[in-house]
């Protein structure tokens, strides 16, 4: 992919829109006392400021409004996504001033999934890519939210999986254009939140990203081969089987799967080091190496890829496996549950 000077003029308005937006969040964050406060369930050590993610919500709804007016053409999947977009952030939103039941907010994040796979289909879509959006929506959602845990990682997640979507659309204009304004947006309240968090995503942001990003794998699916779709795992596959796997875990032994915990991965490879960064970066690691598999991939014999693919998920598994099994803080083996 060739960019132009519209694109670096595009990518650096959102980048603009999305730092100013983040340090008038943290302002108004703090003002507010909008402040998660350290406790057993989270896994930092200081007040923060939580909300910044309505800079990302603000820029990327900006970019959609604009791709309505510059592609007339996509005006009904980009106002079907504009408007679930806006109903998740609105309901993340609301939930970092007060917290609301988990159910409501899975009730809103179906409806808003719905509209996505309505607009994918009315755009003219297969049933096949609008089954995906609404699924990967409502599973994204709450993914995005349940790893938003330390500094950096949603984020960054979030810019490397982008990165692989727009290669896999295979020069979309669609898929280039929103992709650069997700990724300059998250670029833009990236500096707040990594390597030091001065301001956390919140719901708003964390379940914005998993929406948005819901939207880049219908629009890039539509665009690619039939055959690739299972490719959109890789780059994925860092979160989805950190979240899936755990949350298996805690059904299997009966716990209240839905409420707050620090039973992930990556949340247990960061209390062991005390620091976020080198978990940060070796979640980020891994999604470079699903990514580049996954462009490697691309055009090659359908069988090949799937075991490939099965092959990687099987290792990552087992990753996840070795970090949940490693002696916690204390020097003591942490109980393992699946």
């Amino acid at each position: 992919m060739k960019l132009s000077s519209d694109h670096i003029v595009w990518f650096a308005l959102f980048v603009v829109i999305a730092a100013s937006g983040t340090w008038a969040a943290r302002a108004y964050a703090l003002r507010r006392r909008l402040l998660d406060q350290p406790d057993e369930r989270r896994s930092h050590r200081v007040a923060t400021p939580r909300g910044g993610g309505i800079a990302i919500v603000v820029a990327f709804l900006v970019a959609i409004a604009a791709m309505m007016l510059r592609q007339p053409s996509d005006i009904v999947l980009l106002g079907c996504a504009g408007f679930g977009f806006l109903m998740v952030a609105a309901i993340g939103w609301a939930d970092d001033h007060r917290p609301l039941s988990p159910w409501s907010r899975l009730v809103v994040h179906a409806v808003a999934a719905g509209w996505l796979a309505v607009g994918f289909y009315l755009s003219g879509a297969s049933g096949d890519i609008a089954l995906i959006a609404l699924f990967s929506a409502l599973v994204l959602t709450n993914v995005w939210n349940f790893m938003d845990g330390i500094d950096g990682i949603a984020a960054s997640q979030a810019i490397l999986v982008t990165s692989a979507l727009i290669v896999l659309s295979g020069g979309s204009v669609l898929a280039i254009h929103l992709g650069l304004a997700l990724i300059a947006s998250i670029l833009g309240f990236l500096p707040f939140n990594f390597p030091r968090a001065r301001i956390f995503l919140g719901d708003v942001g964390s379940g914005a990203l998993g929406y948005a990003l819901a939207l880049m794998i219908g629009i890039s699916l539509a665009t690619a081969q039939r055959t690739t779709w299972l490719l959109v795992l890789l780059p994925l596959s860092a979160f989805v089987l950190d979240a899936g796997l755990t949350l298996l875990s805690r059904v299997l032994r009966g716990e209240r799967w839905w409420t707050p915990h620090v039973e992930h991965a990556y949340q247990r490879w960061a209390r062991r080091t005390g620091d976020h960064r080198p978990v940060t970066a070796g979640y980020a690691v891994w999604t470079i190496a699903g990514g580049l598999g996954m462009a490697w991939f691309l055009g090659k014999d359908h069988r090949g890829m799937m075991m490939a693919v099965l092959a990687w998920l099987a290792m990552g598994s087992m990753i996840w496996y070795w970090l949940r099994r490693q002696p916690g803080i204390d020097g003591t083996e942490e109980r393992m549950g699946a």
